[in-house]
């Protein structure tokens, strides 16, 4: 099964990947959407996807970001015909334990949007970081160490992209955030940006192949 959003979300990455990179990749789309409605267990549909991106290096750099789609679709759609208890099982601990080194921080924000949705409240960074990441908990200190970055330039919600971009390219390369540091904040200063708002955010992206087709995922969950 596919969950209509993610449907769209996919659609939105590869039509931004396609129109910033240079490269169309629309024909593969469907490939994408063969995988997602698999009805196979999940480290099945895991292997099918690695198996589009093998086979489609010029994607390579959005095979983490699909991976925290797929799982969002499996929580959305999959787990609807599994037994109610299901990610309290022996078979979903040994998954995510297989599964530990995949994905991105995409997937804890993808989260928290569907959870505006269902609360019917607005997007917004200090909202994700304090009432959804807990940074501020005692026990949640490995959230707060990875979102240092994010929590000590919150000031960048005022600021224009390109200082956004500044600081993102001084991010320590073994930054869980450093790829997705940029394409987060822009969203979250503008959840809903237009045409030139997005173009504004290509021509100071730090990487407009992986930067956009980020940010078109995260707009098409709004």
């Amino acid at each position: 099964m596919i969950d209509p959003k993610i449907e769209i979300a996919l659609g939105a990455a590869l039509q931004a990947f396609s129109k910033y990179s240079g490269i169309d990749v629309s024909k593969i789309h469907a490939e994408f959407l063969s995988v997602f409605a698999l009805e196979d267990d999940f480290l099945t549909k895991v292997d099918a996807l690695d198996g589009v991106f093998n086979d489609h290096a010029q994607l390579e750099v959005l095979r983490e970001v699909f991976f925290d789609l797929l799982m969002i679709n499996f929580f959305s759609a999959d787990v609807k015909k599994l037994e109610e208890d299901y990610l309290d099982t022996k078979e979903w601990e040994d998954i995510e334990e297989e599964t530990l080194d995949r994905g991105t921080e995409l997937l804890n924000l993808l989260l928290y949007l569907n959870e505006c949705e269902d609360e019917d409240i607005e997007p917004e960074l200090e909202d994700y970081l304090k009432e959804f990441l807990l940074v501020d908990e005692d026990e949640f200190q490995d959230e707060y160490r990875i979102y240092e970055p994010v929590i000590a330039h919150q000031i960048l919600m005022e600021s224009p992209v390109d200082e956004i971009a500044k600081v993102a390219v001084k991010l320590p390369e073994d930054s869980e955030l450093k790829e997705l540091f940029y394409p987060m904040m822009c969203f979250f200063q503008n959840t809903n940006p237009s045409a030139d708002d997005k173009n504004q955010i290509a021509d100071k992206a730090v990487d407009k192949q992986f930067d956009m087709p980020v940010l078109s995922i995260l707009t098409s969950f709004i």
